[in-house]
């Protein structure tokens, strides 16, 4: 089984997932993180691959994809550095970027790579839903690789229906129309978004992302969702200055209490 949907057979509520910037703060962090993480209590992690022109990210999550290319990152050594670490922790793993990423590598070539050296699924903001289905979907599943589709306050209750369909692993519940780490705190109307989706009975599980960053926002998403994504704030704990571990260990603690 997926190490994905292991996990959320086992745990419904209170999923924990933090997203990084690979090669960030410094080249060769990679390993440390995820260990740092899966050791201060993450269920979930989400290794984001830098890149250029990072359509849906916020200042925060850009400068840090800015200074892990500048500090030598590429998708070779990332996957080295996964293959390294994956001998010692069997903690899910996602991928996150940008589908120009995979074209560029090679998109068998990519999937492949991401099956041996350990990853579990795929977060890929700018692949349409219907090239996926079309052209990508069994590419997906020859490689075992699970796949999560964004939803937002905006989307229809057709396109979700049908991302509901597609989605392998969870749905990846935008909580805003912004960019990442734009908001703080959750305001009533997207509680309402919440409960919308709610009610609409998904087959897909679901975490609930942007805007997450502490204990508060973090146990209140976990009350409408199996759980919740936390980037921008963890890279600012990161940026602090503390040991990869001691920095994720406060901020982990800090989130689940």
């Amino acid at each position: 089984m997926n190490r994905i949907d292991k996990l959320f057979s086992e745990k419904k509520r209170d999923i924990l997932n933090i997203y990084f910037t690979a090669g960030y703060p410094n080249l060769k962090d990679t390993g440390e993180i995820i260990l740092s993480l899966e050791k201060s209590g993450a269920d979930l992690i989400e290794i984001g691959m830098p890149y250029s022109d990072p359509l849906a990210d916020g200042p925060t999550i850009q400068e840090s994809g800015m200074q892990a290319i500048k500090n030598g990152m590429t998708l070779q050594i990332l996957f080295e550095q996964i293959q390294e670490v994956r001998r010692k922790t069997n903690i899910p793993l996602i991928m996150m970027g940008y589908f120009n990423q995979i074209m560029q590598y090679g998109e068998t070539a990519f999937l492949k790579k991401c099956r041996e050296v350990g990853i579990d699924g795929l977060i890929l903001p700018d692949l349409p839903l219907f090239e996926y289905e079309t052209h990508y979907k069994q590419l997906f599943e020859n490689h075992r690789l699970n796949i999560s589709f964004l939803i937002t306050p905006q989307t229809t209750e057709e396109r979700i229906r049908k991302i509901d369909e597609l989605t392998r692993g969870f749905i990846y519940m935008v909580s805003s129309a912004s960019i990442t780490g734009s908001k703080k705190g959750i305001s009533s109307e997207q509680v309402e978004y919440f409960e919308r989706i709610n009610a609409m009975q998904l087959k897909s599980p679901r975490l609930i992302g942007f805007g997450i960053s502490d204990n508060k926002t973090f146990t209140k998403a976990c009350k409408y969702a199996n759980g919740a994504i936390i980037g921008s704030a963890y890279i600012r704990a990161l940026a602090a200055g503390n040991s990869v571990e001691q920095a994720t260990k406060e901020f982990v603690e800090m989130v689940i209490g």
